[in-house]
């Protein structure tokens, strides 16, 4: 397995970069916008591609790299469901599996230091974003923050991990690079209390002052979604109601680029080809399956994905391949549901 721990020294910030092996496909977790470029570098080096990014919640320290990978690798933005943020490509739920080649790490929600908090666990070790820290424990006094909640992500669920497990934090501000949950348990001054009331007054009593960028950082990473209105300017996107007056005319093929574990959760809607976003250049290159649709069938590609992101991506692919009556439907599914569109189980 390739891994990397990557540090941003302005906010403290950790950022992890894993794939299965070289040449493989990789996820990053908690990118800072300024290291963007330096997180490339890497990719480029390991001779990785980058498929997924990944914010442990709405962070108030640092602006997002989500946004700035996507638009440069035409990567999958991925964030938990309960997350302010106007759109990100994929929302996982707790219990569903974050997955690239090679590898699957098990999501956890674990709230209170936001509302939005996750943690990813594989098998040796977890990324508990602000949730746990080596030796501390992330604040809980905004962003519907509750350290009662925390105290349930904490003790309820990753130190009931086991002791051996890892520890990797989206921040520290001492230097410490990793821990694991037998020494939290014995050595977290935050974690040796005797019940949720006592780290209930603990947490209410840091009076710790607001985080330096939170006033920049938190409006600027609501706004990380893709800018489909540029797509529709071009004449390559349908609404709601435009895609469900022709998704089932014999000359078009509507494609769904969900994960099947969306496909389960969402449902889809009928007719639909599954064609998984990080399979898109394969299929609509010379050969493909997409391509030979288009080109030797006579069809329209109609893309669609949970929220419209990754088919607004996969049209502009399409078209930089010259299948130039490929469109999407703008908003993906959640913009279909509430227009009544038929969805099957």
């Amino acid at each position: 397995m390739i891994f990397r721990q990557l540090f941003d020294q302005t906010s403290s910030t950790y950022s992890y970069l894993i794939a299965s092996r070289r040449g493989g496909e990789a996820l990053i977790i908690d990118p800072v916008l300024e290291k963007v470029d330096r997180y490339l570098q890497l990719v480029r080096e390991l001779d990785l591609k980058l498929v997924k990014a990944v914010d442990t919640h709405l962070h108030a320290d640092h602006i997002t790299g989500l946004g700035a990978l996507r638009d440069k690798t035409r990567c999958i933005t991925v964030m938990g469901e309960q997350s302010k943020a106007d759109i990100v490509s994929m929302r996982l739920a707790d219990g569903e599996k974050l997955t690239v080649d090679g590898l699957s790490l098990d999501t956890i929600y674990t709230p209170g230091h936001t509302d939005d908090s996750y943690s990813f666990a594989m098998h040796d070790r977890v990324f508990t974003g602000d949730t746990l820290l080596i030796r501390g424990t992330g604040r809980t006094d905004f962003q519907n923050g509750n350290p009662r909640e925390q105290y349930e992500s904490i003790f309820g669920r990753l130190l009931k991990l086991p002791e051996a497990t890892l520890v990797y934090p989206a921040h520290d501000y001492k230097g410490d690079t990793v821990s694991t949950i037998g020494e939290e348990k014995a050595f977290n001054p935050r974690l040796q209390v005797k019940s949720v009331e006592d780290y209930v007054e603990l947490m209410n009593n840091l009076k710790l002052a607001n985080p330096k960028m939170m006033d920049v950082a938190v409006p600027a990473n609501m706004k990380v979604g893709l800018h489909q209105e540029e797509i529709a300017r071009r004449g390559w996107a349908l609404n709601a109601e435009q895609a469900m007056a022709i998704f089932e005319q014999p000359d078009v093929a509507l494609v769904d680029l969900r994960e099947a574990h969306e496909r389960e959760r969402h449902g889809a809607i009928p007719h639909a080809l599954h064609v998984p976003y990080p399979s898109l250049q394969e299929n609509i290159r010379a050969g493909g399956m997409l391509h030979e649709l288009a080109k030797s069938a006579g069809k329209r590609l109609l893309f669609y994905c949970a929220f419209g992101e990754r088919s607004a991506m996969a049209v502009q692919a399409a078209q930089d391949a010259q299948l130039s009556s490929s469109c999407h439907l703008q908003g993906g599914l959640a913009a279909w549901k509430a227009a009544g569109g038929p969805i099957e189980r």
